[in-house]
């Protein structure tokens, strides 16, 4: 029996390797066909599945609720960390509004829809809750990871509203699920427990940035590789600890990564990159666990009722609700459409489906193939649209092209100044001036200038062009000189 374990050991490692490497080759293709990265991670986990090529055996919903609360910890805390406070004043108001009045309407739409389907209402209340919020690691990675720049407040209150969502979501799905399995009726005393969650969870995880900021800013450790394993605790810790005191720890982590992701800290540069490869592996390791949790044969049977719950999403409960939340905030019709349409749903649903799988509720796989069926729709109609809709609808934002290299500082003392990056569009101030010319303040220096695909060296006969993308250090005292000359610095 022993000897057999290394074998069957190395053939899960490869079968997983050669999933996940499949997965990151032909990302970039099916996101010209307009197939969403998740989707395709799903579909090759079904694939490599105990009914699929692969003969890859697993079932075990545990292990899956644990596993992917921990990536979707990581995914939040990656994206507070590049969540600008300026964004957050804009948004709040209507992103707060969509993550609690928004996500209850979602699930009442949606119940009632179940209901129609066949589903008795506790089941069908039960099912709406869980498919009734955004997914933060689906809207994160079409919205930045798809090279779409979005016009500032639709993006923002996007971004905001899935990061924000999930408390909401997961409070009636566990209710909901003790209720089931109970028989005792729900009573108002759900959104009590929901706004007492959400106020613990607020409460700690502004204090744990506040104290993470402090920690990060002062904290000597003798190599930069141990700086991402301690904003991994911190990350854990601002989950793990309102989690006791009955808080929502998705919200704390995320509130806590924002807090830290907007201070000066020592070997900030580095822990982005690090955090941003860490939240794309879980990524690809939670959507290819949940395919390989999925059985299609039992897909086939809730084929029509799937199906139709997805349509009924994407098409009424989702748009229906996101016009109504923001009326009082007079966005566009447009806008409001938009934000209507782009509710991605993706792992967090599918995560919810397996707690009355756990809770042993009556029912619960039925829900649980349904709400799979419902996130691979979901994940079709609006999620392969998103770039059409985005120009068709007039919402790309005029921002500046990426460039095509980029320069960083990373060091991990806290240093007195800048490397910050400019675009030169041709009404720049600075557009055709030779770099001897510029006015520059005390010490700011222009350090390099990307052009196209090529480095220029700057000296004091170069001269600027419109297009050029150009990396200037200073010291903080002196930048608000500086963008008086190159105007708003480039956000990377």
């Amino acid at each position: 029996m022993l000897s057999h374990e290394p074998l069957a050991t190395a053939f899960l490692l490869t079968a997983i390797g050669v999933l996940m490497g499949v997965c990151a080759l032909f990302s970039r293709a099916a996101g010209r066909f307009g197939i969403p990265v998740a989707l395709l991670f799903i579909v090759l986990g079904m694939l490599g599945g105990t009914e699929g090529f692969g003969g890859i055996e697993f079932s075990d919903y545990a292990l899956t609720f644990r596993l992917g609360t921990v990536a979707l910890v990581l995914i939040l805390f990656d994206g507070g960390l590049n969540t600008p406070l300026a964004a957050v004043r804009e948004g709040i108001r209507p992103a707060a509004v969509l993550a609690t009045l928004g996500v209850l309407g979602t699930a009442a739409v949606m119940g009632v829809a179940a209901h129609f389907f066949g589903f008795d209402w506790k089941h069908a209340f039960l099912l709406g809750a869980i498919v009734s919020s955004t997914d933060a690691a689906a809207v994160f990675s079409v919205l930045r990871g798809s090279g779409l720049h979005l016009k500032r407040r639709v993006g923002v209150t996007l971004e905001l509203e899935s990061g924000l969502n999930d408390p909401m979501a997961v409070i009636l799905t566990i209710a909901l699920t003790e209720a089931l399995v109970s028989g005792k009726p729900l009573g108002w005393s759900i959104l009590l427990d929901a706004l007492g969650e959400m106020l613990v969870g607020a409460v700690l995880g502004v204090g744990l940035g506040y104290a993470s900021r402090f920690l990060l800013k002062h904290v000597r450790l003798p190599a930069g590789g141990l700086y991402p394993v301690l904003t991994l605790a911190l990350a854990f810790l601002s989950f793990g600890l309102p989690t006791l005191f009955h808080g929502s720890g998705f919200l704390s982590v995320y509130l806590c990564a924002m807090l830290v992701g907007n201070e000066a800290i020592r070997y900030r540069s580095g822990l982005l990159r690090v955090h941003d490869a860490i939240a794309w592996l879980a990524q690809v390791g939670m959507f290819l666990m949940l395919g390989l949790l999925a059985f299609p044969s039992a897909l086939v049977e809730v084929t029509w009722s799937g199906l139709g719950l997805g349509l009924v999403l994407a098409f009424l409960a989702r748009p229906l609700v996101v016009a109504l939340c923001l009326l009082p905030f007079r966005f566009a019709w447009h806008e409001s459409l938009y934000v209507g349409w782009v509710g991605l749903r993706g792992a967090v649903p599918i995560i919810l489906a397996t707690f009355p799988v756990l809770a042993e509720a009556p029912g619960a796989m039925a829900v649980f193939n349904v709400v799979f069926f419902i996130v691979v729709v979901n994940a079709l109609i609006p999620g392969a649209t998103v770039g059409w809709v985005t120009r068709k609808l007039g919402l790309v934002s005029l921002a500046p092209p990426p460039p095509t290299a980029m320069l960083e500082l990373t060091s991990t003392q806290l240093l007195h100044g800048e490397l910050v990056p400019f675009y030169l569009d041709p009404a720049s101030a600075v557009a055709g001036a030779s770099i001897a010319d510029l006015p520059l303040p005390g010490s700011a220096v222009v350090s390099l200038i990307v052009r196209g695909n090529e480095l220029v060296t700057p000296r004091g006969g170069t001269t600027l062009l419109p297009g050029d993308h150009v990396y200037i250090f200073c010291k903080p005292e002196e930048l608000s000189l500086v963008q008086l000359l190159f105007g708003e610095q480039m956000q990377e």
